[in-house]
């Protein structure tokens, strides 16, 4: 088995962080063919359209469920104040539980969230758009999430300044959505919140990924061994720790680690995966 195949351990544990770099890259929506064709660089200035989304996303319905959505579609264009909470909903409803399009179902609660200054289900929205992009996308649709994630993360901030784990997540829509013509805007958004808070491990492991994402594997590990040292049963850490050792070829250090996740693993299918790993190293 490919290492890439039998990380879809990371997958069946909820673990997304891990989905991002080490699942196949295939997207797990399939992105409208006229969002495909949008420009995206530069992107921080070429991000496609909403609209273009939504119409793209309409047209991959069925011919009895399309109707109901460009009414929708058309009736949100121009509502205001409680009316278009109303219709927000709604749209988030036949998106995400009629036509299980986790993403524009995402994308209507938010913008209903934004407008109630519900707290709960603007962070809840934004989180499942920032876990959609570190899932990986077509480029031009994870840019789509990766701005309106980082557009409900900034209203979460603008309510409470001091919501630390909003501002990382910022940090982590301009790091892994392409949204940026610097990736450093993201790295020191997360960075400032590290150096304020040290035992903050969201950021910790945000940095760990930045590394590990640009090839700075002693960084990375660095920063994931803070990580493990704090939260010993963190699977994400340890699972991210393994493979920095992996990738670096230090086969010693990446088996401990590897065997550390599979005794933190209670599927069985992925201890299996996981000792395919270990075997493979070993020989």
């Amino acid at each position: 088995m490919q290492k890439k195949q039998w990380y879809w351990v990371a997958g069946t544990l909820a673990v997304t962080i891990v989905i991002y770099f080490l699942a196949p890259t295939q997207a797990k929506q399939k992105a409208p063919a006229n969002v495909a064709a949008a420009p995206t660089t530069p992107p921080a200035v070429n991000i496609v359209p909403t609209d273009t989304v939504i119409l793209g996303a309409i047209k991959e319905l069925k011919s009895t469920e399309q109707a109901t959505a460009r009414y929708l579609w058309e009736q949100t264009q121009n509502a205001t104040g409680t009316n278009a909470i109303g219709l927000y909903k709604q749209a988030a409803t036949f998106w995400g539980d009629t036509v299980h399009n986790h993403i524009l179902g995402a994308y209507y609660l938010g913008k209903a969230a934004q407008l109630e200054n519900s707290e709960k289900n603007l962070t809840f929205a934004a989180r499942l758009l920032l876990d959609e992009v570190m899932q990986g996308a077509e480029p031009a649709l994870q840019s789509w999430m990766a701005n309106e994630a980082k557009g409900f993360f900034e209203k979460l901030v603008a309510q409470n300044p001091n919501n630390d784990s909003a501002v990382i997540a910022i940090g982590a829509c301009y790091m892994f959505g392409n949204i940026a013509a610097n990736p450093m805007e993201g790295i020191l958004k997360v960075l400032s919140i590290a150096e304020k808070d040290p035992n903050n491990m969201y950021a910790q492991l945000m940095l760990g990924l930045g590394g590990l994402r640009s090839g700075q594997l002693d960084k990375a590990i660095e920063r994931f061994l803070k990580v493990t040292e704090k939260q010993p049963s963190n699977i994400e850490a340890t699972l991210l720790l393994a493979d920095a050792y992996d990738r670096k070829g230090d086969k010693k250090n990446a088996v401990s680690w590897y065997r550390k996740a599979s005794n933190l693993i209670q599927i069985p299918e992925a201890k299996k995966d996981i000792e395919e790993r270990i075997k493979t190293l070993q020989q």
